[in-house]
């Protein structure tokens, strides 16, 4: 059994049952014993693999995504270059290898990582040790300086931690809401969920999507408050620079009741209390959720598109041609990993994109439409 799991189970004994974001938090980020401060989980040793892992053209159709922002934003000098949980590095890597397309774009710009993983920042440097650009670790948003930004954000949404809510009472509306919480059973020896009995706080009712209202009895419904202090201090950072934010992650387009909480373990499903702090933890994305908080606080938002449709529109089927006509000896891997990123059957539907950005703006290049605004 791992240490954090006793850790675990003492604060339990001690404090009494504990959030399911507090146990995803205490599981993922722990500095001593969480998931992502004492490894690298990626690749085929790793737990899981994604979209950049998958193939370089992700990651460098990101970057002519990028240049157009820049441009769209009206080529500002003092640029940051933002990348929210960048795995390995690779993607950044891909990203400004086709930056090399614009080098006036790579003179202005300055890139910064959000990395939780001290074993990964130590990976992102090798990577990035030849970047022709400056790059910088942070902590979070907060920290990086006041100007023109542009953040993206892959795979990284899902892993925040959420709070689950039960509807005990559909004909109570917000008062018939529980929080689904993680308790200790001393008979059996085990973690294990419960509810607790008091209802939620008319705030934290308010926090959930509007589809809370369409629940019926035993529904479930997540929340991820991180997500919205993201999405707050992108609104503040526009609000006196110019930017977009682009988020990709797997969940689904409107809101959906039920648990979505998995652990991953070299890619396979395990347990979510089989072995806390060495399983990765996940959550589907809510990306109908994401754009009512959007406009709640007045930031601009994309409706969101499947990914197969983003990088359609960013030309990744004739990247992969021309990768393909390099290396006639790649064909196929290239052609497998073009449906590995774009068909139904595996990341195309499951995957979403959406992106958020300052005022004025036209719609970004990959998007349809931008949401309504409150007034609208």
């Amino acid at each position: 059994m791992s240490l954090l799991r006793d850790r675990i189970i003492a604060r339990i004994k001690s404090e009494g049952p504990m959030s399911v974001a507090e146990y995803m938090g205490l599981c993922l980020l722990d500095p001593a014993h969480g998931y992502y401060p004492t490894r690298d989980p990626l690749g085929s040793d790793g737990d899981f693999i994604t979209a950049p892992e998958i193939s370089q053209m992700f990651g460098e159709l990101l970057g002519i995504w990028t240049i157009q922002t820049w441009r769209d934003i009206g080529m500002p000098g003092g640029v940051n270059l933002v990348e929210l949980g960048p795995g390995r590095g690779i993607m950044m890597a891909d990203m400004l290898r086709a930056a090399r397309l614009a080098p006036d774009f790579l003179d202005n710009v300055s890139v910064y990582l959000i990395e939780a993983s001290a074993a990964l920042q130590a990976v992102q440097g090798k990577t990035l040790a030849d970047s022709p650009v400056p790059v910088s670790w942070v902590d979070s948003l907060e920290d990086i300086p006041v100007g023109p930004t542009i953040i993206v954000g892959n795979e990284y949404l899902d892993c925040l931690p959420v709070r689950q809510f039960i509807q005990t009472d559909r004909f109570a509306q917000d008062k018939g809401w529980h929080e689904r919480m993680v308790t200790y059973e001393k008979e059996t020896d085990t973690l294990a969920f419960a509810v607790a009995a008091e209802p939620v706080s008319d705030l934290a009712a308010q926090a959930m999507p509007s589809a809370r209202t369409e629940a019926r009895n035993e529904d479930l419904l997540e929340v991820c408050p991180a997500a919205h202090q993201i999405l707050d201090a992108v609104k503040a950072r526009f609000e006196f620079s110019p930017g977009r934010a682009l988020f990709i992650d797997y969940g689904p387009e409107v809101t959906e009741f039920g648990d979505t909480l998995q652990a991953l373990k070299r890619h396979e499903k395990v347990g979510v209390f089989s072995d806390p702090g060495n399983t990765d933890l996940t959550a589907r994305v809510d990306f109908a959720a994401l754009g009512e908080f959007a406009r709640s606080i007045d930031l601009a938002a994309t409706t969101p598109v499947q990914q197969s449709e983003f990088l359609s529109k960013l030309g990744i089927e004739m990247r992969a041609a021309t990768l393909a006509k390099a290396s006639p000896d790649s064909k196929l891997k290239i052609a497998r990993q073009l449906d590995r990123l774009t068909s139904d059957e595996q990341m195309g539907t499951l995957f979403k994109a959406i992106c958020f950005q300052s005022d004025g703006l036209d719609v970004p290049m990959g998007f349809r439409t931008m949401l309504p605004s409150q007034e609208t």
